[in-house]
Order: structure tokens, then C-alpha cells, then sequence
């Protein structure tokens, strides 16, 4: 593990723990959960989409031999390979769904349980640990921040669908954005983002960094 990942270890596990409080805190207010959530997708289908952000973390990191070489460099370069091994939209949709009903009878609960369970993990794991995810090993401290980005988004999400402010919490808000920005420069649009984000343009619909 570098020096860098090792510094960026605790202020990362710091945000991933916001991250996955702020999902469970909005998930505990939802009232409605066959309203709709995003595209497709019931607010139940998105909470279960969005809890496996957490689910993810825990199946990778118990896959990973100790020693393993890492595949992946960085969160940026997760994106693309993550993307390119997605395949067909309708099968994502339909994980979503699938993750929605494993939640069973009372979701809220069941993602607060999830969230509780996954944070021990985190927390307990190697400054060095490596997480198996199926496009390369990488180091924890790299993966997490894409994790971060999930739920902090879709959380966005999900607020945005129930009506309430999207408040991410800082740590989580900052590493969301900086993934994005690495996103956004590795694909050509730093300058058209730069020039929305300060009232200097507009972005054409389905605009996107992914």
C-alpha cells in the first residue's frame, strides 16, 4: 500500500461511515415504498440498489487473499471497467429490484442492520486490506471512495423522490465530488463542467461523467 492510500485511509472509512448513515437516516423516513424512485425503479427498488454499496464491501473485502496484487489503481479507474462489465441496463434494473425485495417486510430496518454489519467490517479491517471486486483486486482505501460516491448519489436520489433537501454530509459530499471531478477530466469534460458549475454554461441533457 502506498504512503498516499495510508494517510487517506481514515478520513475515507470517516466519509463511507457519513455516507451509509445519511442513506439509513433517509431511508428510515420513507412512508410510500412502491412510489416511485428513480427511472424505473420504485423507492423500494432504489433502496435496494443503493444498499448494495454496503453489501459490496462486505462480499469483496472476505473474497481477497492476503498479499494479493492490486489490479486496480484508483477509484477513477474503476469507473470504466466497472461500466464496460455492467452489460445490459434491463439486468441492472432488474438487481435493484431484486436487492428492493430482499429487503422484506420492513426495508428501513434491514438497511439500518445492513449499514450496522458492514461499518464493523470497515472499521476492522487492515490499513492495507484489499478488496476482490470483479473487475481487479484494489486496496480498500480506493474502493471505498466508490462506494461513497453510490450512496451519497443515490441518496440524492432518494431524497429528491420523497421531497427533502439532498443535505450529503460534508466528508461524503467532498469525496463524491473530487471522484467525480478525477471522472471528468479522465473523459474530456472538465471544461464544460467547470464552466456550469460557475454560471458560465449549461449542460446538455443526460449529461454525465460516467
Amino acid at each position: 500500500m502506498n504512503d498516499a492510500s495510508m494517510i487517506a485511509c481514515p478520513a475515507t472509512r470517516e466519509a463511507f461511515r457519513q455516507a451509509a448513515r445519511w442513506f439509513v437516516d433517509t431511508a428510515a423516513t420513507v412512508d410510500d415504498w412502491g412510489r416511485p424512485g428513480l427511472g424505473e425503479w420504485t423507492v423500494r427498488d432504489l433502496v435496494g440498489h443503493t444498499s448494495r454499496a454496503l453489501l459490496t464491501v462486505e462480499a469483496y473485502l472476505g473474497q481477497a487473499s492476503p498479499g494479493v496484487d492490486v489490479d486496480v489503481a484508483s477509484a477513477a479507474d474503476y469507473y470504466p471497467l466497472a461500466l464496460a462489465a455492467v452489460g445490459d441496463p434491463a439486468l441492472v434494473a432488474k438487481r435493484g429490484r431484486d436487492a428492493g425485495a430482499a429487503l422484506g417486510q420492513d426495508p428501513a430496518h434491514r438497511v439500518s442492520v445492513i449499514a450496522d454489519r458492514v461499518l464493523r467490517h470497515v472499521d476492522a479491517a487492515a490499513g492495507d486490506a484489499v478488496a476482490a471486486t470483479p473487475v481487479g483486486a484494489m486496496r480498500l482505501a480506493d474502493y471505498l471512495p466508490t462506494r461513497i460516491f453510490e450512496l451519497t448519489v443515490h441518496t440524492c436520489d432518494l431524497a429528491a423522490s420523497l421531497g427533502v433537501p439532498a443535505q450529503a454530509p460534508d466528508a461524503a459530499a467532498s469525496v463524491s465530488l473530487h471522484l467525480l471531478g478525477d471522472l471528468a477530466l479522465r473523459r474530456g469534460l472538465a471544461g464544460a463542467l467547470l464552466l456550469a458549475a460557475t454560471g458560465r454554461g449549461s449542460l446538455p441533457a443526460g449529461f454525465t461523467v460516467l
